[in-house]
């Protein structure tokens, strides 16, 4: 801060809560930011997957968000797998970054072998991935 400027706003850490709940601001607190987490996994679940419901039918949407909920829950615990990076990152970036891998396979004497690009910036979490779910890599 310049010197001869002081804050703008002092109590900038504070911020109003209006609520009908019967708990007090101690109890009530802790479980609005469990909500601000759960609208941030609905965003993200709305930018990807939910943003294309098959149609109007009940029982294909029904399907639909099952399927969704299980892959988001299995991208986010490879992001886990991967680094701290990819442990904050939404599902998209995880998409991006470690399952659309431009890599080619191959298979001499009946081993898959896994080619990665040689200057890829995402080789190290990549195969931190792949090393927690018990596999083998050769580069």
């Amino acid at each position: 801060m310049p010197q001869g400027q002081s804050e703008l706003f002092a109590v900038w850490r504070h911020h109003v809560i209006f609520t009908d709940s019967r708990f007090e601001l101690a109890q009530a607190e802790p479980m609005h930011r469990e909500h601000a987490c759960v609208e941030q996994a609905f965003a993200d679940l709305e930018d990807s997957t939910l943003a294309h419901l098959p149609s109007g039918k009940f029982t294909a949407n029904a399907a639909w968000l099952t399927l969704a909920a299980a892959a988001y829950n299995l991208t986010r615990a490879a992001g886990h797998l991967a680094s701290t990076f990819h442990a904050k990152a939404r599902t998209g970036t995880i998409r991006r970054h470690l399952i659309n891998v431009p890599a080619r396979t191959a298979r001499p004497r009946r081993r898959l072998v896994l080619h990665l690009p040689e200057h890829w910036s995402w080789t190290d979490d990549f195969t931190d991935l792949w090393t927690a779910t018990g596999q083998r890599m050769i580069t």
